[in-house]
């Protein structure tokens, strides 16, 4: 129980890198913070791209291709984060793991064949 409250905790002091807090200016009221992973999959599990990414305020500022095999600041916001995280041999494993454990996993769990339907004849009783 006295975890509880240490993603709160997380959060807030990552809070204090949004844009606009800059200078001991409060955090706005409202923000939105959002995390994407995408699985783009291009003939079957032959071909799969994962793509990770972070917005803020409906903003990406930063993603992970698996193409590239590293973390891309879209924003200069986001060029802090692609550099802590590029040089976070723990992260970049992860990340580059995601195409197996989570796209080709998620690929043939949620890929089904649909069962064949009877067709009846549907006509007039004689």
């Amino acid at each position: 129980m006295a975890l509880a409250g240490l993603p709160l905790v997380l959060l807030v002091g990552a809070l204090g890198r949004i844009p606009g807090s800059e200078g001991g200016k409060e955090t706005p009221a409202h923000f939105l913070v959002q995390w994407k992973s995408e699985c783009l999959f291009l003939n079957g599990t032959q071909r799969v791209q994962y793509l990770f990414k972070e917005m803020y305020d409906r903003q990406e500022f930063v993603r992970f291709d698996s193409d590239f095999g590293k973390f891309v600041a879209v924003t200069a916001f986001g060029k802090a984060d692609a550099d802590i995280w590029n040089s976070n041999e723990q992260i970049m494993q992860y990340q580059k793991a995601a195409v197996d454990f989570f796209c080709r996993h998620n690929y043939e769990v949620n890929s089904y064949k649909a069962p064949k339907r009877e067709e009846r004849a549907i006509g007039r009783r004689s």
